[in-house]
């Protein structure tokens, strides 16, 4: 009697057993970790930072930084950089290189400072909104004074210098203060979603893809 079956049947289940994994298109490679959050941070930093300057341009000499959170799109911006290189570093099983381990470390730890210097930002442009939104102002020549509450003769005053329309400050900047507040909340949850995953794939089992092969030989794709 033969044995182990057919060469037929023996050739067809070694195609089975060691059968490749079927090629990435462009959108799966995009959806990638970490290319479509490093694209969000990038965006997202863009965006924040474009419109620090449009708040900044208002008032140059009187809105402080604190303010005008262009630093926080900046940053962003750099850790997106730091995502896009831990994608294109070869990936090699249980960080046997050393690159690929200091990428990843290093990146794990902007997205952490981030996502703190998100939250910061957030909470300035939270402060300052509800600040601007209770402003009673009136121009004195080409600057704009204005009060937190005309009726309390001490109240602090606020100049903002080199604006005329008085409707800027009541109306445009706390519209960028609110549109401040959704990027950077928006920052902050692509920054922890970024730590989450690089902490959870370095310290739990963390698989993403379809098993490849038959159950036995327990092949898996791994991010």
């Amino acid at each position: 009697m033969g044995q182990g079956g057919s060469p037929g049947k023996q050739h067809g289940r070694m195609e089975r057993e060691e059968s490749p994994s079927a090629p990435e298109d462009g959108c799966c490679r995009f959806f990638r970790f970490p290319l479509l959050v490093a694209v969000l941070q990038l965006l997202l930093g863009v965006a924040v930072a474009a419109v620090a300057f449009l708040t900044l341009a208002i008032s140059p000499s009187s809105l402080l930084a604190r303010e005008t959170p262009h630093w926080a799109g900046i940053i962003l911006c750099l850790v997106s950089i730091i995502g896009f290189i831990l994608y294109c570093v070869n990936y090699r099983p249980d960080e046997r290189s050393s690159v690929q381990f200091i990428v990843k470390l290093l990146y794990f730890i902007l997205c952490m400072i981030g996502l703190v210097i998100s939250l910061l930002a957030m909470a300035f442009a939270g402060h300052h909104y509800s600040q601007s939104m209770g402003f009673s102002c009136e121009a004195e020549g080409e600057d704009c004074v204005c009060t937190a509450d005309k009726d309390d003769p001490i109240a602090r005053t606020f100049t903002y210098q080199g604006v005329s329309d008085c409707q800027v400050i009541t109306g445009t900047l706390p519209f960028y203060f609110l549109i401040q507040i959704l990027l950077n909340l928006a920052q902050a949850l692509v920054c922890a979603v970024g730590a989450f995953i690089m902490w959870k794939q370095r310290y739990q089992v963390f698989f993403a893809g379809l098993q490849i092969g038959s159950p036995s030989s327990k092949q898996w794709q791994k991010v």
